[in-house]
């Protein structure tokens, strides 16, 4: 039996958007909009901090090379060309760069659900920036997701 085939994660996450999106808007009819948001951010911010912890244990080594670890073995080939990156700084003190264009934002904004794509991709960095405990600190004050014009990563290494 073969291993199974890898999807990219803006593939996985138009699947996960196909799932969630009737059930979000079954809630935010029976609920209200901000109740519903409210429940069903809660729950996938759970969901993905558990599974960014699970990766990251699963991972050899101290808490700043699991975290090396998620992003080059688990994260980075998975996303793939879905965002354009600028490089600013990468060396052992800090790495810092902006996403100057991001296909998770356009798929979420044409489905006029921004928001949710901030919950399912956006949060995601600060629970895997947490795999790395104190090791890794990490800094984001805009995203595209939002409305920015680029999304800008400012990671702190001890």
């Amino acid at each position: 039996m073969s291993a199974p085939a890898k999807i990219s994660l803006l593939d996985e996450v138009k699947l996960q958007a196909e799932v969630i999106l009737p059930v979000l808007r079954a809630l935010r009819a029976e609920l209200g909009v901000s109740r519903a948001d409210a429940i069903v951010g809660d729950a996938l911010r759970r969901w993905a901090r558990d599974l960014y912890h699970r990766i990251g244990e699963s991972k050899p080594g101290t808490r700043r090379e699991k975290w090396d670890a998620v992003w080059a073995e688990d994260m980075r080939p998975r996303i793939g060309d879905a965002v354009e990156r600028e490089m600013l700084r990468d060396d052992g003190s800090a790495r810092e760069y902006n996403i100057t264009r991001c296909r998770y934002a356009e798929f979420f904004r044409s489905l006029g659900e921004p928001e949710l794509g901030a919950i399912l991709l956006c949060d995601s960095d600060f629970h895997i920036a947490d795999v790395g405990g104190e090791n890794v600190e990490f800094k984001r004050t805009q995203t595209i997701m939002q409305g920015a014009p680029y999304c800008d990563f400012r990671y702190r290494f001890k």
